[in-house]
């Protein structure tokens, strides 16, 4: 067992810093208020998959009701057609699935992946807990699943931070890692999320594999999915550094950066991801949000969200 590092800004995370993050929900809007309409609200307000609504009234049938309202007792009774009313629900489940593994432990931009996906999934928690939403999630690593079940409560995403932030500070690079990772987890996830919850999915942009797309299409058909996948710079490019060595445990890699065609090779490979990610985003119709860490994580979301408003000045 590791011991849990200390938490240093960029490179672990602390629970009072995921906490402090509701206070930033106000300058990014990821759900819906009255007078304000986020592009997120087709997630929120979807078309309901299942009943999705609650009972409201019933009244004498008119014209043009749903026969299969009707409400057949009051009817007998009463000698008269009744037809029951509905009424969309306001709440629904929003679950978080955050990955914390090695593969993340890693950054050279401003912080590490690993960092940068405890802000997001604390910024979308404290964000539907201010919209009244029930709240939950799933705390993947290699090897290890954490879940906490929707609750409209702030004690079930206190939950969810607490538990983010042991495994957050728990990582280090000698960790092995699950290359199927995210296929288990959302298998998980399909397995506890009733139809209609919306899933946001905060991975490595190299955790897509084959059976992590197979998982996520079905967990498609019965939910509501934001993907979110993180990126450093240098999984897109290779610096101009020369000769680099790099060891693991009992391996050792030694590149040269100077080559041309390595160099390429590489860039293709990260073109390649991109493209398998942003294929699946339309075959599946959801929406996808790529995050990296050269930036902040506000600001990327600002700019996704409200891509003709200007940043407003801290």
């Amino acid at each position: 067992m590791s011991t849990p590092l200390q938490a240093e800004p960029g490179i672990c995370v602390s629970l009072a810093e995921l906490i402090e993050m509701r206070h930033r929900v106000r300058e990014v809007q990821l759900f819906s208020t009255p007078g304000q309409r986020s592009p997120l609200i087709g997630l929120h307000h979807s078309k309901l998959r299942g009943r999705g609504v609650d009972f409201d009234q019933v009244r004498v049938y008119q014209a043009g009701d749903d026969v299969r309202s009707i409400d057949w007792r009051v009817t007998a009774r009463t000698q008269e057609p009744h037809t029951k009313l509905f009424h969309e629900e306001r709440e629904r489940p929003i679950y978080i699935l955050v990955e914390q593994s090695q593969r993340l432990f890693f950054g050279s931009g401003l912080m590490f992946k690993s960092v940068l996906a405890a802000q997001a999934a604390a910024l979308i928690g404290w964000a539907a807990l201010g919209h009244n939403d029930r709240i939950g999630g799933l705390v993947y690593g290699d090897g290890e699943f954490y879940e906490v079940k929707p609750r409209r409560s702030k004690q079930s995403l206190l939950q969810l931070l607490n538990r983010l932030v042991r495994v957050n500070q728990s990582l280090h690079a000698d960790r092995r890692h699950d290359d199927e990772a995210l296929s288990m987890a959302l298998r998980r996830a399909r397995e506890v999320l009733r139809p209609g919850s919306l899933a946001f999915i905060i991975c490595d942009e190299r955790a897509l594999s084959s059976a992590a797309e197979q998982q996520l299409s079905l967990l498609s058909r019965h939910c509501d999915l934001l993907l979110l996948p993180l990126s450093d710079p240098l999984d897109h490019a290779l610096p101009a550094a020369g000769l680099l060595r790099f060891a693991q445990n009992d391996a050792q890699l030694e590149i040269d950066t100077l080559n041309p065609e390595l160099r390429k090779a590489y860039r293709a490979q990260s073109e390649a991801r991109i493209a398998r990610w942003e294929r699946l985003a339309q075959k599946l119709r959801v929406l996808m949000i790529s995050l990296s860490t050269q930036s902040e994580m506000i600001e990327q979301l600002r700019a996704y969200l409200n891509p003709h408003k200007p940043g407003k000045s801290q």
